[in-house]
């Protein structure tokens, strides 16, 4: 659980704790294109042409800030008047390209920290190294541990909507509405979780949104079992016969009466299912039918980098997928304690 918080606080401030805070981590430097972990690097900074407006803390948060500069990579540089004279960087068995940059207005005697702002020269560090579009990696990594959370929560929260109300209605009321219903039910259980996913994101089109919803029309089938079953063991108990009696209806005999002592059950599956979710979703990516880039997830970063197992750079696909695995058994622990939890024969027992 500890972990779990920690990176849903990671995920949230997103922007804000990134070296790269560009929209989508998406600043590109290719001739940094698959560098170590801890790579450092000089970096001339110059201004764009183009205005780049300033934005808000929260939409920084939410959306990034787009850069005000472009970066460089560089071996060696000195002043003149009113210019730079910088090395370029190409490429670790190229020769440096020396290349004349001109100072903005004010000259080179103006000039501010880069770190802090300004233009020039300054040292960069890549902390878990460079992707293959020289794009920082650990800024991706953050961010993709936003869309993973995001996707787990949105896709928990529709197939606890849509299970808890159709096993409801199946359970509760019987007859030819519980057959119809757990008729639909058992053909969705029947088919194979990614490819009904894969099904529903070719019908709705390829986005985040349509991932939401596509994971959560796979998952609810499981919730409505569930809840099906717990229904038509509650609604015949004396508490639920005394409801009846006192002439309360249908609806609140069951969201007030019956789903509140099923909660617990539902919320072990809800753990189970938030950690499903996640999966998909890197398995969707990983196929082409998830988010699109330049959005990154951990799905699609592995898919970029999968063919540098078998090189000196596997750490580009080991690193989300280690994401992906620690994530999911995060999960999956909290799943088993809260099945403890809320199981109350193996408490009596253990007593």
């Amino acid at each position: 659980m500890f972990f779990i918080i920690i990176i849903t606080l990671i995920a949230i401030l997103g922007y804000l704790i990134m070296p790269d805070s560009t929209p989508m981590a998406n600043n590109m430097a290719i001739q940094l294109s698959i560098k170590k972990p801890g790579s450092e690097f000089m970096m001339l900074r110059l201004r764009k042409t183009e205005p780049v407006d300033t934005v808000n803390i929260f939409t920084k948060m939410l959306f990034g800030q787009p850069s005000f500069y472009r970066d460089i990579p560089i071996t060696n540089y000195h002043y003149t008047k009113d210019s730079i004279i910088a090395d370029e960087y190409i490429g670790a068995e190229d020769k440096p390209e020396r290349k004349a940059y001109f100072a903005p207005a004010g000259g080179t005697n103006g000039l501010k920290n880069p770190t802090l702002g300004g233009w020039g020269a300054y040292h960069r560090t890549f902390w878990l190294g460079t992707d293959v579009y020289g794009r920082d990696m650990l800024s991706r990594l953050i961010l993709g541990s936003r869309i993973s959370l995001a996707v787990g929560l949105m896709s928990v929260i529709i197939s606890m909507l849509l299970g808890v109300t159709i096993g409801a209605v199946a359970g509760y009321f019987g007859g030819w509405i519980d057959a119809a219903l757990s008729w639909l039910m058992n053909i969705l259980w029947a088919l194979p979780a990614l490819l009904l996913v894969i099904a529903i994101s070719f019908a709705l089109g390829k986005g985040l949104w349509q991932i939401f919803i596509a994971v959560g029309l796979s998952m609810w089938v499981e919730v409505a079992r569930l809840v099906r079953g717990q229904v038509m063991s509650l609604k015949q108990v004396e508490f639920v016969e005394a409801a009846r009696s006192l002439g309360f209806n249908n609806t609140r005999i069951i969201s007030r009466h019956i789903l509140p002592n099923i909660v617990g059950p539902v919320l072990v599956l809800a753990s189970s299912n938030f950690a499903s979710a996640i999966l998909l979703e890197a398995g969707l990516s990983f196929l082409g039918f998830g988010a699109q880039p330049p959005m990154p997830t951990w799905g699609s970063m592995i898919k970029e980098h999968y063919g540098y197992i078998v090189m000196d750079s596997a750490y580009l696909a080991i690193m989300p997928g280690l994401a992906i695995m620690l994530l999911v058994y995060a999960f999956n622990l909290v799943t088993v304690g809260l099945r403890d939890a809320f199981d109350i024969k193996s408490q009596s027992t253990r007593i």
